[in-house]
């Protein structure tokens, strides 16, 4: 650890640290370059370790994820923070690489519907796919089903040229483009010629019930409250949905609502359902981006 790390890590009156010996009644002492933990069983021990090591990988990258960081520690199993997971086609490893990834990845482990909102490149839509695609391969699952609201070209599906999934693939793109990181190409072409990989638009889905299936509804802030009402009614028996999306950059009327902020409030507290909320610090895209994603909301900040 630099010196550089240990002053980060030691910023804000150590409260960072103070938070992880509260929640976990340790004793965490500063030796050097070392960080020492005392007290609490083997298991909370191993919590206090991967807490800490989860904290000096944001201060390495200038953040500060202590607040999360604490409630991470004392309510999840964070021994599995930086298990992969899956490996990708070249034999990566496909990880949380936050505090707010690793709140996500658990939030879908452990419930049937989660919702995942937060600025771009936070990682949503990235994991939400590696852990389907984990799940496909565990059998889990017979199927992944991606879905997205088609609203920013301003056209029905029925005026563009091509097939069904000629017509949606335009809007599924960034979904392509993970799922041909995590498979090898002839795999992913397979399986979305057998089904096993399904594109459903939005507007196509009312009527079906989705069984042994791992949905997932991207962009969902372009969906209105019925559009979520009917898609989250589609769930069925054995299956898994992720919904994710930007509040922040609905492209609705100004008079329509949007069903993933409708959603958030009034499904918030329902057993089997979490809401996690990704922010500016879980962004793993190239530095700029984040520069510009904190510069677009101290704007908006302002602006009120």
């Amino acid at each position: 650890m630099s010196l550089e790390v240990r002053r980060a890590l030691l910023a804000h009156g150590e409260r960072n640290l103070i938070e992880i010996e509260r929640r976990l009644g340790v004793r965490i002492h500063a030796r050097g370059e070392l960080l020492a933990v005392e007290g609490g069983d083997e298991a909370i021990h191993r919590k206090a370790v991967e807490a800490l090591r989860a904290l000096i990988r944001s201060a390495e990258a200038g953040e500060d994820d202590g607040e999360r960081l604490g409630e991470l520690a004392s309510t999840s199993d964070s021994s599995d923070w930086e298990k992969p997971i899956l490996y990708d086609a070249r034999g990566g490893a496909i990880r949380a690489r936050s505090v707010g990834q690793a709140q996500l990845v658990q939030a879908v482990q452990a419930n049937s519907l989660t919702f995942a909102t937060g600025p771009a490149g936070t990682g949503k839509t990235f994991l939400a796919i590696a852990m389907a695609v984990a799940a496909l391969e565990r059998r889990e699952v017979d199927r992944i089903v991606l879905v997205r609201p088609a609203v920013e070209a301003g056209e029905s599906l029925g005026f563009l040229p091509g097939d069904l999934k000629e017509k949606i693939a335009p809007y599924l793109q960034p979904m392509f483009d993970a799922l041909g990181e995590m498979m090898p190409r002839a795999k992913f072409k397979e399986r979305m010629d057998d089904g096993t990989i399904e594109l459903a638009p939005l507007a196509y889905m009312r009527g079906r019930t989705l069984s042994r299936s791992f949905v997932i509804l991207d962009e969902a802030q372009n969906t209105t409250t019925s559009q979520m009402m009917m898609l989250l009614t589609r769930i069925g028996a054995r299956s898994r949905a992720v919904v994710t999306g930007d509040p922040s950059q609905c492209d609705l009327g100004p008079r329509e609502t949007s069903g993933l902020s409708h959603a958030c409030k009034i499904l918030e507290g329902i057993d089997s359902i979490s809401i996690v909320k990704l922010q500016a610090s879980d962004q793993m895209r190239h530095p700029l981006v984040r520069a510009i994603i904190e510069a677009y909301e101290r704007d908006a900040d302002d602006a009120f």
